[in-house]
């Protein structure tokens, strides 16, 4: 229960950072015409990906893992 707990907590907190990292995009663009917003979505695309490899890291150790065991 603990840990599902835990894992709510952590999901909820990053909502929140998705959420501020989209507003600050949309400030940025309108501020100077678009210029300076573009590389801000490169940037944001940029740190979005190592999640993404952390969480497909875990989920490949798990997958063989388990394929090792049968």
């Amino acid at each position: 229960m603990r840990k599902l707990i835990l894992l709510g907590i952590f999901l909820a907190s990053t909502t929140l950072g998705f959420a501020q990292c989209s507003m600050c995009k949309a400030v940025a663009e309108t501020a100077d015409g678009g210029g300076f917003g573009a590389g801000l979505n490169y940037g944001i695309v940029y740190l979005m990906i190592f999640p993404y490899l952390i969480i497909g890291g875990i989920a490949y150790k798990i997958y063989k893992n388990k394929k090792a065991y049968k």
